[in-house]
């Protein structure tokens, strides 16, 4: 045999494609080229593949006397990544015949080669394994470090290898490797900052309380020291653990980002951003494109503290993903979509010196220094933020009474969204939480009697509301009316949402 053909895969973005590795022999001086839009760290595979190869007890590349072609395919898409090693290498000993011949139709083969031919984890692994059983592909060959997350998903075999001469045994039959069995799926506790905890501030629990049971965006703003940040650190304790399907969701973004560490993602994930990060950081791109802090943030939530000292270009990026749920990169060849579907949690300061409308504290602030303050955050941006709240500061009463525990609470955010979750699938609607319905949904799930609308056109009449407002305001009230286990959405449930949506001061 002088022809062989194996499959690896390319990550595009967070989606991962097959691809064809095909070695040729051909007569000539000795030469090792890889091509097919093959990056620098495929081009070093060379001398990587070599050395594992001789170490491992095989004729390495480098003392053929044969011209060795290595094509990538397809040709026009870019290769990057250490993640083809494993293939290039079993496609070369399939090539000169050094281990037995066999079916690679249905096999993928992914992993970095150390020198000394141990396997090295690579960053993906749950997105190859979904490819994997995408394309019909029973097996899959990869690192034993990589083998937990790749297990997370069914119907495929995963084979871990410790190193190269590991796999060469199992396939040659001498030493087979056990298929590593289905990872069982098992969420944990947020951990961290419990709102039980949290002394006082009853109204920006139930504020946060609604948030958490209908996936809406939240702002506090208050006075330095009032628990806006040790709030936000908490909306993770009353969210709902994560299932099985938004898991893999979440674990596919982290594993193409490198994050994984070899585990599925158990909890949601919680991501704060310092205010200096970067356009790129937080919503994604870069010369190969990366998913941003938007995206990490997918299922679960993403805390902008100090939420007026972001650029304000980057603030105003968040709209598109707040509205649809999801980010387009745009690259002159092709267009990347990373899902986005978090919670933003915000919180500010009233004015620069913290103190506008504070009982104890007089403001330093001129009128020109708190317009100047309060404008970097556009009425669109605020628009799209469906709770918005003023956290006052604490009487020393509240702080010295026991704080309010928690547990009730989690159970009635839980039911909720299992309420939500049983309503869409009744109806057929790809929802999760009441905060991703569109407007023509909103229109079929929530129902209002006379009173509600009568509260509503008064609201309109003052021009008090727009209509992304107005649906947005009926979202938050079908929440509400969850947490309660209403039925139907009432004037209460109007007044609490139209309430919590105007932010006093």
């Amino acid at each position: 045999m002088h022809l062989s053909r194996v499959f690896s895969a390319e990550l595009v973005g967070i989606e991962a494609g097959l691809i064809e590795v095909e070695t040729d022999l051909g007569v000539g001086l000795h030469e090792l080229n890889i091509v097919g839009l093959a990056d620098k760290s495929l081009s070093e595979a060379r001398d990587r593949v070599s050395s594992a190869i001789k170490n491992s007890g095989l004729k390495p590349p480098n003392r053929e006397n044969r011209r060795i072609t290595v094509n990538l395919a397809p040709a026009d898409l870019k290769k990057a990544g250490s993640h083809y090693d494993l293939a290039i290498a079993v496609g070369y000993l399939l090539a000169t015949e050094q281990i037995k011949s066999f079916d690679t139709a249905d096999k993928l083969f992914i992993g970095e080669l150390a020198l000394s031919g141990a396997l090295r984890p690579v960053a993906g692994a749950l997105n190859f394994a979904l490819l994997a059983r995408r394309t019909g592909i029973k097996q899959i060959f990869l690192p034993l470090e990589n083998a937990n997350e790749a297990a997370l998903v069914r119907g495929i075999e995963i084979i871990p290898a410790p190193s190269l001469a590991a796999l060469l045994s199992h396939l040659d039959g001498v030493s087979p490797i056990a298929p590593k069995p289905a990872t069982e799926f098992k969420p944990e506790s947020a951990g961290g900052i419990d709102i039980s905890e949290i002394r006082g501030q009853e109204a920006a629990k139930r504020a946060l309380a609604v948030a958490a049971a209908g996936g809406h965006n939240i702002l506090m703003s208050g006075p330095p020291g009032s628990g806006k940040t040790m709030l936000a650190e908490a909306i993770n304790s009353i969210l709902p653990p994560l299932t099985l399907h938004e898991s893999i969701e979440v674990s596919k973004i982290w594993s193409a980002a490198n994050l994984l560490s070899g585990k599925y993602l158990a909890r949601r994930p919680f991501r704060a951003p310092h205010h200096t990060a970067s356009s790129a950081a937080i919503v994604g791109g870069g010369q190969d494109p990366r998913p941003g802090e938007i995206s990490l943030a997918h299922r679960g939530v993403l805390f902008l503290d100090e939420m007026p000292e972001f650029r304000r270009d980057i603030l105003e990026s968040l709209r598109q993903p707040m509205e649809s749920g999801s980010v387009t990169i745009a690259r002159a060849k092709r267009n990347l979509v990373f899902p986005a579907k978090f919670i933003l949690v915000a919180a500010m300061n009233p004015c620069p010196c913290g103190y506008l409308g504070d009982e104890e504290k007089e403001c330093r602030c001129s009128a020109s220094e708190i317009w100047r303050y309060q404008k970097k955050l556009s009425g669109p941006l605020l628009d799209r933020i469906d709770i918005q709240i003023t956290v006052p500061r604490l009487k020393l009463e509240s702080i010295l009474q026991p704080a309010s525990g928690s547990a009730g609470l989690c159970v009635k955010i839980q039911a909720a969204r299992e309420r939500q979750r049983a309503r869409f699938k009744k109806a057929g609607l790809p929802f999760l939480t009441n905060s991703e319905m569109s407007s023509k949904a909103c229109e079929r799930m929530i129902t209002l009697d006379q009173k509600a609308l009568s509260f509503l056109k008064s609201v309109f009449d003052q021009s008090l509301l727009g209509a992304r407002g107005y649906f947005r305001l009926l979202k938050t009230a079908r929440t509400i009316a969850d947490l309660e286990s209403k039925e139907g959405v009432s004037e209460d449930e109007l007044a609490e949402a139209y309430h919590l949506r105007l932010r006093e001061g």
